[in-house]
């Protein structure tokens, strides 16, 4: 199941978005959700095409947390051992944006990177001090992220709070998709200006994860405890580069979706 929040002529809602998944947008409606999904999923009689409607973050998370280095080859580029056990750190909430949005380059950064990655989405009741299948219950479903990063500011501040958490620094969408088997799965960006030339700029997969999502899971919630609604950002492949005004970057996760957003600079 594919649940999308989104705005449309009379407000704001949740909707499962139905159709093909190959169809495109025109292929596609969404049929909006009495309520959140975290509870009993029940149907009103609205429905629209999607592209009719404005898909935002599809979850307003209390917290992102997210996991560095957790792909060999992403920790090797930038002359980093592989940890051995998962590095995390937090995203503000106030990071987050949705498909679409534009990622705002600040003025303190003369370089700022992509990072495309699994994003996970916590369920209800959380998760606290989960073994891996507590914490694999607790898992409601997936979406793509993008960990926008000022690589200058990471590797001049020694910490990575400024780096990482400015205003639309973690797009997240296009929607949650539940029951998908993320084990292995091509993740990939793209980044261009125009949509028919897009470069590749990382192609990878899921499998090579040094920790998987359980795993991921399970540890944080003996560090925090994970509330419904909460993302965790699993790490990103190899490949990140910088991005400049006027580009799209757009994040592909096999099975899950698409998601875009235009880079402007901050004014």
């Amino acid at each position: 199941m594919r649940i999308a929040r989104f705005a449309h002529a009379s407000g704001m809602s949740f909707g499962v978005v139905e159709g093909e998944p190959g169809a495109g947008l025109a292929g596609l409606t969404v049929a909006e959700i009495d309520g959140h999904p975290f509870g009993r999923i029940s149907f009103t009689k609205q429905r629209w095409a999607l592209a009719d409607v404005r898909l935002l973050s599809p979850i307003l998370p209390s917290k992102v947390v997210c996991v560095g280095r957790n792909y060999a080859e992403h920790a090797a580029e930038h002359g980093a051992e592989v940890p051995t056990e998962p590095l995390i750190f937090l995203k503000p909430s106030t990071s987050v944006i949705g498909p679409r949005d534009a990622i705002r380059l600040p003025a303190q950064s003369k370089q700022v990177e992509h990072e495309a990655e699994l994003a996970v989405i916590i369920g209800p009741p959380g998760a606290r001090r989960a073994d891996r299948a507590d914490a694999e219950k607790a898992i409601f479903g997936y979406a793509c992220g993008n960990d926008v990063t000022a690589r200058d500011l990471q590797r001049s501040d020694g910490q990575w709070t400024r780096a990482k958490g400015f205003d639309s620094f973690c797009p997240l969408g296009p929607w949650i998709v539940t029951g998908a088997d993320v084990r292995d799965l091509e993740v990939r960006c793209e980044v261009g200006r125009d949509p028919e030339q897009m470069e590749v700029r990382q192609l990878g997969r899921t499998k090579d994860m040094v920790f998987d999502v359980p795993t991921l899971v399970s540890y944080i919630s003996h560090v925090m405890t994970l509330l419904p609604g909460d993302v965790i950002l699993t790490g990103t492949p190899a490949g990140v580069s910088p991005v400049t005004a006027g580009d799209t970057v757009t994040v592909r996760i096999e099975g899950i979706g698409e998601l875009s957003n235009p880079v402007v600079a901050f004014e």
